[in-house]
């Protein structure tokens, strides 16, 4: 038996009984009747939805229409269901070629406004080293005497001298040569740092931790937004020795000194015209040195966020650099087989000097903790170790595959580490001029970065990962960390190895500790 809507006088979906009038409905059409008359739609009594009882029945087939029932119905049904296919595919077709359109304006506009920007930045540039080039001969022309005006001429009391603005200086330099006093301040220095490495032997320092200790540094903080994600990566790293600030050089061109403590950038540096590979922060927290392949050396100052001077000392990519014990003067290298040695303060190149044993670019160098010896890489992988007073090769490193990519020396004064690019990381006796360990690192690991820490125990190796080895006979793996999602590219141990930072090319600058 079928139920009737007393409504629709049709088989209802959903048939529910009206407890006033007992008759039979569509249960949508009820409710719907109900919500605007809130009566019976037969009797006109007072009618809810709590008095509509469902009535549960077989479902309803609902027979096919007039129009299906026959082969050339369905094949038109299906005609005209290939027809709507095609006609929507076709505005599909139509959108996407207008889209594309679109896409390829948007990105011809951004790649203009990205060359007329670059070209901008380099009209900039070339202004301000058309600048700094004037300026001093601008000073030389205001120190000559003037023709007399028939105006009167304000002139500055001599109790308050004009102050020159500070400007940037480039030269070409020119060797001048080191002098009786330079040599006699870097023998002094020797001699008290040897002094000095000898009264703390060879014990672990109070306050360092141990390598089980070392063991549970995990990653506390990441920090991604010091540099351009226009031209992402880091590239180096240094720490100012006596705070919490740390210097990074990235593939932006630029260098950020970030305030660990505080979070934030305490000041950015711009000037390199190509990115910048080499940060070294002066221990009176006010200098940066900084190197790039643009051939230059800038000496930064941090308060005045300017630079001081820039030095042009090679005719190649710098590659390089380290800083004396002294805190007074710079290592400098280069690509053009040539290594310099320049005053901070002054700004001048003392001497320089060109490998004539090989016919390769230097590719990294570092001073010993003492000061009178430093060793630089070359690209046909060879080790070199120099007499500074000498000015001569006083021992050679072979042993290594492909161009040197990083040297540290340890704080002790006996060892050296160096990597290249195959895959293995080797140390060094400087008294017996001998390799004592080779570290085979993972198939494919390329060394971006080396360094010790100020006890010399541990040895910190930045590439696919950042690794810590405890320097000994075995010189056992400590910890990895690989937080990073692309290459480390260098690391630093913090004061008394109570953090651990490093770089990537991800632009992240990342600290480990205990946490």
């Amino acid at each position: 038996m079928a139920l009737i809507c007393s409504l629709s006088n049709e088989v209802p979906e959903e048939p529910v009984i009206s407890l006033t009038s007992k008759h039979i409905f569509e249960k949508r059409l009820l409710e719907k009747y109900i919500a605007e008359n809130g009566t019976d739609p037969i009797n006109g009594e007072p009618l809810s939805d709590e008095q509509i009882v469902p009535i549960n029945t077989t479902p309803v087939q609902r027979p096919r229409p007039p129009t299906a029932t026959s082969i050339p119905a369905i094949l038109k049904i299906l005609q005209d269901e290939w027809d709507a296919c095609m006609l929507h595919s076709y505005t599909l077709r139509q959108q996407l070629q207008m889209t594309r359109q679109e896409l390829s304006y948007a990105l011809y506009q951004h790649d203009a406004a990205c060359r007329v920007i670059a070209r901008q930045d380099k009209e900039v540039t070339a202004a301000r080293e058309a600048l700094a080039t004037l300026k001093p001969q601008a000073a030389l022309a205001a120190q000559q005497p003037a023709a007399p005006a028939p105006t009167p001429v304000n002139v500055v009391a001599p109790s308050e001298p004009a102050r020159p603005e500070p400007m940037e200086v480039e030269t070409q330099l020119v060797p001048i040569g080191l002098s009786e006093e330079v040599l006699q301040q870097l023998q002094q220095t020797h001699v008290k740092l040897t002094s000095l490495r000898k009264k703390r032997g060879k014990e672990m320092p109070e306050g360092l931790p141990t390598a089980q200790q070392l063991k549970h540094y995990t990653q506390t903080s990441s920090h991604p937004g010091l540099h351009s994600a226009s031209l992402p990566g880091i590239l180096c790293l240094d720490l100012l020795p006596n705070s919490k600030r740390t210097v990074t050089g990235g593939a932006d061109r630029n260098i950020v000194v970030f305030d660990k403590e505080a979070e934030k950038i305490v000041c950015t540096l711009k000037g390199h015209t190509k990115k910048v590979t080499n940060v070294v922060g002066h221990p009176n927290e006010k200098t940066i040195i900084s190197a790039s392949p643009d051939s230059h050396v800038r000496i930064w100052d941090i308060e005045g966020e300017s630079c001081k001077h820039t030095l042009r000392i090679h005719d190649g990519p710098v590659t390089g650099l380290s800083l004396h014990p002294t805190g007074d003067y710079m290592l400098s290298c280069s690509a053009d087989q040539h290594w310099g040695f320049s005053d901070i303060g002054t700004g001048k190149l003392l001497c320089k000097v060109a490998d004539q044993s090989v016919s390769h670019g230097l590719t990294c160098c570092q001073f010993h903790p003492d000061g009178l010896i430093f060793g630089t890489g070359t690209s046909d992988s060879l080790v070199k170790i120099w007499d500074f007073k000498e000015q001569k090769s006083a021992a050679n490193f072979p042993g290594h595959s492909g161009p040197i990519s990083a040297i540290a020396f340890s704080e002790n004064g006996y060892y050296l580490a160096t990597s290249a690019d195959d895959e293995v990381v080797k140390l060094w006796d400087l008294r017996k001029l001998r390799n004592f360990k080779t570290i085979s690192l993972d198939d494919k690991y390329t060394v971006r970065g080396l360094t010790f820490d100020n006890s010399g125990h541990y040895l910190a190796v930045a590439g696919p990962d950042v690794r810590v080895y405890q320097i000994s006979k075995q010189c056992d793996l400590v910890v990895t960390w690989d937080a990073h999602t692309q290459d480390s590219t260098d690391v630093r141990f913090g004061p008394d190895v109570n953090y651990v930072a490093s770089v990537s090319n991800d632009r992240t600058l990342k600290f480990y500790s205990a946490n």
